[in-house]
């Protein structure tokens, strides 16, 4: 059976090389005009979209870890309300206890790899909007690990917010969510956790961007200073087309500026999105 770990890496070196084609590529995703790649930047947007996410990281205690997240985008529109359903399915390879978004109170272990926690959360955005777009939903998080250090035993429920805007040149915004257990095995900790998510994308000519995105989160449960993860960093992406699909992919690292003991130093990693205007 092929290991995998070495899948992930194998994919990484596969997006180096879909990245540096898409680079040397005329066929871009421009002629469908900005509004594809505004509403690519939008996470409530009308577009349906599936990407996946390679997330790769470093600096852990116990050693490097690797992601796969699946995050397909549904929206549909009811009256003068879109509701869009968003969709987190981990597939994880990590060698012991490594702190997460997903994985907020890891249980030692000597690794493991399968699939996490899948969260779902459904945002209700009005259809007409002035200067900002926004939504507002619940979040839901689904006990789905294989393994127990790959999640977190709890069913876990709250809140979730976005709010950007979008000038000519690009996009701003900030996404929020909380999550807290209602359920689940008793002898692990609760979840009550928050999620910050600012992101800026600055928009470049032939498709190309520049993107932040910061997951910034809270174990609010955990001792005073391991509670916060706090990365800065950022990327780069692009806009294209093989044959009539549009796409876009973008590759990004991040460096933990605060962060619990457990969690990585830094990570880096890339996305592939299959895109499908309406």
């Amino acid at each position: 059976m092929f290991p995998v770990s070495q899948f992930f890496r194998f994919s990484a070196a596969i997006a180096c090389i879909v990245l540096v084609t898409i680079s040397l590529s005329n066929a871009s995703a421009q002629e469908k005009g900005d509004d594809l790649r505004a509403k690519v930047q939008n996470p409530i947007s009308s577009l349906v979209s599936l990407p996946f996410k390679f997330t790769f990281d470093y600096g852990a205690p116990n050693g490097e870890a690797s992601f796969l997240n699946i995050q397909p985008v549904y929206p549909v529109t009811a009256g003068d309300w879109n509701l869009v359903s968003r969709l987190i399915v981990p597939l994880i390879d990590s060698p012991g206890e490594v702190t997460t978004p997903a994985t907020p109170n890891p249980i030692p272990g000597n690794g493991a790899t399968g699939l996490g926690d899948i969260n779902y959360s459904l945002f209700f955005s009005p259809v007409k909007y002035d200067k900002w777009i926004w939504g507002v939903g619940p979040a839901i998080t689904f006990p789905t690990a294989t393994d127990d250090q790959l999640g977190s035993d709890k069913w876990s429920i709250g809140p979730t917010a976005v709010a950007l805007s979008q000038p000519k040149w690009g996009s701003v915004g900030l996404l929020l969510r909380h999550l807290w257990s209602v359920a689940g095995e008793d002898r692990r900790a609760d979840v009550n956790q928050s999620l910050i998510e600012p992101f800026i994308n600055y928009n470049l000519p032939q498709g190309w961007y520049l993107i932040t995105d910061l997951i910034i989160t809270a174990n609010w449960d955990a001792p005073s200073g391991q509670r916060w993860t706090v990365p800065l960093g950022g990327g780069a992406g692009k806009l294209f087309t093989i044959g009539s699909q549009a796409m876009n992919a973008r590759i990004e690292a991040y460096y933990n500026i605060e962060k619990p003991d457990s969690a990585p130093d830094w990570q880096w990693g890339f996305t592939i999105q299959f895109l499908f205007p309406k």
